[in-house]
């Protein structure tokens, strides 16, 4: 490989200043992906980002060139083949970027722009030192750079947009493609001499279907229908109340279908752009006119087609059985596109590399090629001989379309980052990297080339190389070990693997005696294992750490054979950390069982296992053999040394404190590592640096900024044994880098060279050993039905269980187990602990069954006593849980029973309170705030309900604009009642009293009338005088207050006799409550006669006629005289059963009739509800009517609201016009005057050539004839045009592109080499002086230079005359959008006045005198309004001939109707007669009452009827009083309100005085107006627009009464017909 090229440059923020170390370590060689795009830098040499690197590699050899980004990760990258330049950035604050030269990788420019944060993208134009980029968040700008030059062209900025692809159009430097993920920009580079502009042309695209729809103008719509009454049509912006820019860019959602989505596209040797979409669509656009096609397949032959359905169901039946996903080939979604001469390459998803013959918007497709990886992009070698197919798993292909053979594959990077990289023993040949996938690669040391390659398909998450074998270890996230064989490193072998615990293995340790494999996993959990691949890789114990385990290193001591192990922990109770350090000695792999326990884990005395805390809280330690320990400190940036003491910490653990902190200039969490020797230290973290110290003087060594904080820093470093070489790997940006020393001290290499061999001695013999026993091991594979592969000990003993969850069931105690995995897949700590429990099991099978035995009695005694509490009474009985013996899971129970009680107990509680709070919510909104509250009255027998209208109290914003409102109102009715009353004065015809009083009785008819008014709301209490006119509502203002006079509440209107009756119940409800206050009454006689004034029938009926005394004795005892009483006895107790079933029958029909009249009652309430009912229907019509007029002025004014806000888009539209229209007329000023000067430079480069060619002859005036002709044939003859390489290259689809302006030197340079040719001595003529034929060369080149000159000042002209012309047009459309502008608020302010003039009428109309075919809105445009006086007449007359017929109708009706009342008569008498008859019989059987006892036996009826009647006449002489009394008040009322009266009146007039005295000024004012000379022209045009109103106006007048005197002359000679038919 290659060694690297270094840019010196600017360092990140947060790296030390340039010193000597930096130059002490440089760079051996790179490897990775980074998933960023490639480019082929010339025709065998592709370049791609890595991390802080750009590599090259080169097709051929494979060999790989690495050139470091001067200034962390690199960012954009973009390559140019044809010129051999690249370009990319870096991420730091103000990105720069850099343009660098191949194979020379020198540096060429550096850009500097405006981005602050980073740039996505950039791209080279084909032809000229042109480059695009495109930057991020927050700018989102476009620039166009000369980077030959260092200069900014031009930028433009498209905020929010995110570009993913960039493209130059290969035929015209000036056009740009920019694609995002759902829009497709077409940028214009124009060209005025000097300055740049960049011009926005976005491409509409297809919609998800492919259907392309014309471009639609939302802000100026084309149609302008009136509708008299939804108003104009305006744009959504208006409606949706938009003012400025968003006006013009609104698109509601409904309005625009979601279009296609880019993903690739390709410019054409026509110019054109193809796109692929990923709807599977191929579009073609064209770049002039922005036009969009869709590109179909065309139709295959029959045979052809059968052929294509048997191949997709091949591959489709393949890719099932694969368990993918079919894909559809006949449209694939192409994510990569390369044009050339033959026709279009594309690729996608399908992995599978299409072509694409175009022809006519048709396209024939064939499968080129077919890798089984999605395809990310495309590209062709600049002599379009190579393909190169890019896939976004890291993978690379060569495809050349000329062999139509099969993809080659070039690289294979697996784009999964890098986990770790290590030295293969004996650490100077070979090194062996591991991905996060699980591939593992051998590397050689010297040029990093790939050896090999082994994919183990796992989630790797450490990796380790064994010092005294040829062995690897990786680790993987399921806590497994592999063992790999690389002994020969050209095929590496998975040998072993162990499966340790279900723990992640985090991290792998060597000691360097190659004696233990350390594996820390999670949860505090180290394994030790024998590394040596003869003792089979042998699981020896391991070790549980309370805390978390942060890191661990080992420290061999080869003179006492052991090895330390120092564990950093992180304490969490204090911001401390704590080492933990214990010994592993070579006994344990020879004598391991005095070493662990039965279950597999390390005794804590054997391994001396020694405690230590320290001051700071450390990321990372590392111990030397000296007892000092170097640490990371994660609160600082520096390094902590500590001196441990030798003795046991373990039982009174004290704080360590550091004796030297070393300051670092690093950020972020970090990591150290120590050298083999222990003479260097190393230091990384997430800044990317590399920093390298002395372990002694902690003195910087090197340093190295070899990754990023951008790609997440260093994840792992390693040195090797001798020391040369240090591999680091990035965390994030999947590199990783092979550093070597450039300078170093001798001293320095020499220890660590016989470092280095001391330990080769000392492995050495082992190392043959154990490689050798390491071959012979068979290739592992994974058999689920093999024995322990983690306990060779035990592969001879009897087969394992078949589980490793061991249960004692509850029946009889037994062990038995539950199958859940295979042994194979069993843990090392799962075999252990199956062990000991199969070792315990055997050992105590006696004890075993006598427990068995004593639980099986101890059953039975619970379930008898269990028995007997089921017998006993409640109270005695026990709960069931107190027979449970295990007391600690009853109580375990029942704590998780309450907690979990607890927690639904605090989910209700949290619902109820959220619902409790929606309901005082709903209660306060709807119940609360309501000053009228809602009540209903419902039907006692039918289903008929009705309510009430709940209302809120007014606020006082609310009632203060009401009374605002009724003030403006009351004023503006007596303004317009003296302005009827000037105007009644000062008309010369005046009407008489009479007369005024019946014309103010037809105006207040007519402003009374349901008709005009609209709704009749005045019959049900609304109070319609103080409403405005519907013909009146012209203003806004008006309008408002209309709404605003609406919504006032209505009293409820009462009649005469309604009132009366309402002051009568009301003093009866007052007596009523007076007389139920005086009580005295009441308890006099609650206190004399128990509440009762004489003894009731039913008290004595309930009373019962006590038994004889005698009853009890026998009857035969009984004498005369009982025997008499208890005849009594009987007799009375049967008349008194006889009277009770009187009465109880009496009470019967008595409880009948009050049914009869309860139900009666009930029933007319009924009927009173639902005439209620009705009056409500018709109330809420009355409302519903209101409510149409208020829904009819809000839309009036929503439409008045959205004619401004169309207007005041309009208006700012047109100011941005005008500033543009400014901008562009100066632009054309300016340039104008610079092709007026650039025209005299041309025309002085002309003049200057001709004047060379007409100074040839004086020149050489000297030379002879013959030669002088002979020369100036010379002088003339000019060399064949010089042409570029790649532009001779048929190949190249792109061979005729125009050249850009730049490329006059280039051309002119080109020219003078051809010109070399020429002025040679082989065409000098014969007998001419050389000294002549130099001066003549010379004046042909000063001659050639002039011509050159003068053609490129042509062509500038002509550009910039161009670009004049472009910007003519651009001010000759803005003049015209003006004008259309203009037109349009013309337009709108004609439509305005309309609105305010054509107003909407609400009518009633009677129901049945209109009838409508349709629910649509009858056209009323022909309609016409007449008064109302002719058509009363019409109908007094048409009710006049009504009469005399009904007259006569009802004479011939009333005879008849005689002749039916004498027989109705003659019916009455007969039965009169027969009541007559029927009241003789009541008479006779008629009951004697009370009232007719009284009048029978009472002497003085009539006294007594007498004294009642002067009772009354006295309360009606009281009542009289009352109600004169109550007169006069009233009559006292009237005259103060008469008196009010007249004093307002008195106020009145002396306001009209005031009136009119404003009314003269306001004349005077006028006439002084009129009589000023200003304004003469708009007066002059208003008159006479005035005029032409007055004309139209009276011819439709004319029209009117034609028509009304052509309806009235039908409707006399009607009238004469109907009324003289003989005539």
């Amino acid at each position: 490989m290659e060694p690297a090229s270094e840019e010196a440059g600017a360092k990140p923020p947060g790296s030390p200043p340039f010193s000597a170390e930096e130059a002490a370590l440089e760079v051996s060689w790179v490897q990775g992906f980074s998933r960023k795009n490639f480019g082929f830098i010339d025709n065998q040499t592709v370049c791609y980002p890595c991390g802080n690197y750009i590599l090259f590699l080169d097709i051929e050899t494979k060999k790989t060139t690495a050139l470091q980004c001067p200034a962390g990760q690199v960012g954009a990258f973009a390559a140019s083949g044809s010129g051999q330049v690249l370009a990319f950035s870096d991420r730091k604050l103000n990105p720069i970027i850099y343009v660098y030269t191949f194979p020379g990788l020198s540096k060429l420019a550096e850009l500097k722009g405006n981005a602050q944060l980073d740039y996505t993208l950039l791209e080279f134009s084909f032809t000229g030192p042109y480059l695009a980029s495109y930057s991020s968040i927050p700018e989102f700008v476009l620039s166009v750079w000369n980077w030959q030059e260092n200069i900014l062209l031009c930028s433009e900025s498209q905020p929010g947009v995110a570009v993913t692809s960039l493209s130059f159009n290969p035929m015209n430097w000036q056009q740009l493609c920019c694609v995002n993920e759902s829009s497709v920009t077409i940028w214009r580079i124009e060209r005025n001499n000097d300055e740049y502009h960049l011009k926005q042309n976005p491409v509409k695209l297809p919609d998800g279907q492919g259907s392309v729809s014309p471009h639609e103008d939302l802000f100026f719509p084309v149609s302008r229908n009136e509708d008299p009454y939804h108003g104009p049509d305006l744009p959504v912006s208006a409606i949706a109340g938009l003012v400025g820019d968003e006006a013009e860019t609104f698109k509601p959602r409904n309005y625009s279908k979601p279009s296609v989505h880019p993903t690739a596209h390709c410019w054409t040797a026509t110019s054109e752009i193809y796109l692929g979409c990923k709807e599977g669509y191929v579009l073609a656009i064209d770049v002039e006119t922005r036009s969009v096609s869709v590109l179909q397949q065309k139709p295959l032959p029959e045979y052809m087609r059968k052929i294509s359905d048997v191949v997709s169901y091949v591959r489709r039946e393949v890719q099932k059985n694969k368990g993918g996903k079919p894909k559809d080939l006949q449209k694939p979604v192409l994510f990569a596109m390369a044009f050339c001469n033959e026709g279009l390459y594309a690729a996608g998803s399908e992995g599978i590399l299409f072509f694409y013959h175009i022809k006519d918007l048709q396209y024939e497709m064939k499968i080129c090629a077919d890798i089984l990886q999605p395809i990310s992009s495309l590209m062709f070698s600049p002599d379009y001989t190579i393909l190169l197919l890019v896939t976004g798993q890291g993978t690379v292909y060569t495809y050349k379309p000329a062999h139509c053979g099969e993809a080659v594959k070039l690289l294979d990077a697996r784009s999964s980052f890098f986990l770790a990289a290590d030295f293969l023993s004996p650490g100077n040949k070979y090194c062996v990297s591991v991905t996060i996938a699980g591939e593992v690669q051998v590397w050689f040391l010297e040029d990093g080339t790939c050896i090999s390659k082994l994919n183990l398909d796992i989630e790797a998450t450490a990796m380790a190389c064994c010092p005294s074998s040829n062995s690897v270890a990786v680790g993987t996230k399921k806590g497994q070990i592999y063992f790999l064989d690389v002994t020969k490193v050209e095929a590496p072998r998975i040998v072993h693997r162990i499966f340790l615990s279900k723990f992640p293995v985090v991290s792998l340790h060597y000691d360097q005696s190659g004696q233990f494999l350390i594996a820390r996993a999670t949860e505090g959990h180290i394994f030790i294992l024998d590394a040596r691949p003869s003792k089979l890789f042998e699981v020896l114990g391991y070790v549980v750490l309370a805390d978390e385990v942060l890191g661990l290193s080992l420290v061999s001591d080869f003179k006492n054979d052991l090895v330390e192990v120092v564990v950093l922990l992180n304490i969490a109770e204090v911001q401390r950390a704590r080492l933990e350090i214990f010994c592993l000695s070579s006994a344990l792999t020879t004598d391991n069982d005095k070493y662990v326990n039965e279950q597999g884990m390390l005794n804590t005395s054997a391994i001396k296992k020694e405690q230590y805390d320290l001051d700071y809280p450390l990321s990372s330690a590392v111990r030397l053999k000296d007892n000092i320990v170097y640490g990371y400190c994660t609160c600082a940036p520096f390094i902590c040394k500590y001196h441990l003491s030798e003795k046991n910490m373990l039982e009174d653990p004290s704080v360590f404190l550091s004796g030297k902190k070393t300051p670092s200039s690093q950020f972020g969490s970090g990591f150290l590592c120590l050298s083999p020797n222990s003479r260097w230290l190393a230091s990384a973290a997430k800044d990317g640096v590399l920093f390298i110290y002395h372990t002694f003087a902690m003195d910087l060594l090197a340093q190295k900024h070899c990754h990023s904080y951008q790609g997440g820093g260093i994840r792992s470093m390693v040195f090797s044994l001798d020391g040369k070489f240090i591999l680091v790997n990035g965390e994030n940006d999947g590199a990783l880098v092979c550093l070597k020393w450039k300078k170093i001290n001798e001293i320095e290499v020499k220890e660590a060279a016989f470092h280095w061999q001391s330990l080769f001695a000392i492995l050495n013999k082992s190392t043959s050993s154990e490689n050798a026993v390491l071959k012979s091991m068979a290739e592992w594979q994974f058999d689920p039905a093999s024995t322990l592969e983690s306990l060779p000990e035990e592969k001879f003993e009897e087969a394992p269980l078949k589980s490793s969850n061991v249960e004692v069931t509850e029946e009889d105690g037994n062990i038995t187990s539950s199958c859940s995995a295979s042994t194979n897949e069993m843990t090392w700590i799962g075999q252990k602990m199956k062990k000991v429990i199969r070792e315990e099991t055997q050992r105590f099978a006696n004890q075993k069954s006598e427990l068995q035995m004593g639980i099986k009695k101890l059953r039975k005694t619970i379930q008898k006593m269990m028995h007997e509490n089921e017998q006993v009474p409640d109270i005695e009985k026990l709960e069931q849980q107190e027979f449970n013996l295990d007391i600690e899971e009853q109580e375990r129970a029942q704590a998780a029973a309450e907690q979990e009680v607890a927690r639904v107990r605090k989910e209700i509680e949290m619902e109820n309170l959220a619902n409790r709070y929606l309901r005082d919510v709903i209660k306060h909104e709807c119940w609360d705030a309501m000053c009228v509250k809602g009540r209903a009255i419902k039907c006692f027998h039918m289903a008929c309900e009705v309510t009430n209208y709940p209302l809120k109290e007014r606020s006082e914003e609310e009632l203060a604009t009401l009374e605002k409102v009724l003030q403006l109102k009351k004023i503006e009715t007596a303004d317009l009642k003296v302005q009827k009353r000037n105007f009644e004065i000062e008309s010369e015809t005046v009407l008489s009293k009479e007369e005024g009083e019946k014309a103010e009785e037809i105006m207040a008819d007519d402003s009374a009338s349901f008709c005009l008014t609209g709704s009749l709301s005045s019959q049900y209490g609304g109070n319609t005088s103080i409403l405005y006119h519907q013909w009146d509502l012209h203003t806004r203002e008006q309008k408002v207050n209309q709404i605003v006079l609406l919504k006032i509440k209505a009293e409820k209107y009462l009649t005469q006799q309604e009132r009366e009756k309402a002051e009568m119940m009301v003093k009866l409800e007052m007596e009523r409550r007076l007389a139920a206050t005086d009580n005295e009454r009441l308890r006099a006689l609650n206190d004399m006669m128990g509440g009762v004034l004489e003894v009731r029938k039913e008290d004595i009926l309930k009373m019962d006629i006590p038994p004889p005394p005698f009853i009890s004795k026998p009857e035969h005892v009984w004498n005369d005289e009982e025997k008499k009483i208890f005849r009594e006895h009987e007799k009375k107790v049967k008349e008194l059963n006889e009277e009770k079933e009187k009465y109880r029958r009496a009470l019967e029909n008595e409880l009948k009739k009050l049914e009869t009249s309860i139900q009666e009652t009930t029933q007319k309430f009924d009927e009173t509800v639902c005439k209620l009912s009705e009056r409500k229907v018709k109330l809420e019509m009355v409302i519903y009517q209101e409510e149409l007029k208020i829904v009819n002025l809000l839309y009036a004014l929503l439409l008045d609201e959205e004619l401004d806000t169309r207007g005041a888009g309009l208006h700012n539209f047109l100011m941005k016009k005008e500033k543009e229209k400014v901008k562009t007329a100066r632009t054309i000023q300016i340039t104008k005057n610079k092709i007026e000067a650039y025209i005299d430079t041309c025309e002085n480069a002309i003049a200057e050539e001709k004047n060379l060619e007409c100074g040839f002859t004086k020149e050489f005036a000297d030379v002879p004839a013959n030669l002088l002709d002979e020369l100036f044939q010379l002088y003339k003859h000019r060399p064949k045009t010089p042409t570029t390489e790649f532009l001779r290259d048929t190949t190249n689809p792109y061979g005729d592109c125009s050249s850009s302006d730049e490329d006059y030197k280039n051309t002119l340079t080109l020219l003078m080499k051809a010109m070399d040719e020429l002025d040679s001595p082989e065409h000098m003529p014969n007998g001419l002086d050389p000294s002549i034929w130099e001066h003549f060369c010379l004046a042909r080149r000063n001659k050639m230079e002039s011509e050159e000159l003068v053609k490129w000042k042509a062509l500038t002209l002509a550009e910039m005359q161009a670009f004049l012309q472009r910007r003519i047009d651009d001010n000759e459309r803005i003049k015209s959008e003006i004008e259309d502008i203009f037109q349009e608020l013309t337009w709108l302010q004609e439509g305005k006045t309309k609105l305010q003039l054509n107003l909407t009428v609400q009518f009633l109309l009677k129901q049945g005198q209109v009838e409508l075919e349709s629910t649509e809105i009858p056209d009323y445009t022909d309609a016409i309004l007449i008064k109302k006086n002719v058509i009363e007449e019409l109908n007094c007359s048409i009710m006049a001939q009504g009469e005399k017929k009904i007259a006569s109708m009802v004479e011939c009706k009333e005879f008849s109707k005689g002749i039916l009342q004498l027989e109705w008569e003659h019916k009455k008498m007969r039965m009169q007669i027969e009541d007559l008859k029927q009241k003789a019989r009541d008479i006779v059987t008629l009951p004697i009452s009370k009232d007719r006892q009284l009048f029978l036996t009472v002497l003085n009826y009539d006294s007594r009827v007498t004294h009642r009647i002067s009772v009354m006449e006295q309360t009606l002489s009281i009542m009289d009083k009352l109600h004169k009394k109550n007169v006069k008040n009233c009559r006292k009322r009237i005259k103060e309100l008469e008196k009010c009266i007249s004093l307002k009146e008195q106020a009145n007039y002396e306001l009209c005085l005031e009136l009119k005295e404003m009314l003269v000024c306001i004349s005077e004012r006028r006439h002084i107006f009129e009589g000023a000379d200003t304004q003469r022209v708009s007066e002059k045009i208003a008159k006479q627009r005035y005029r032409e109103i007055l004309k139209q106006k009276h011819l439709r007048g004319l029209v009117k009464e034609q028509e009304e005197f052509e309806i009235l002359q039908a409707q006399v000679e009607r009238l004469r017909l109907r009324t003289f038919p003989l005539l």
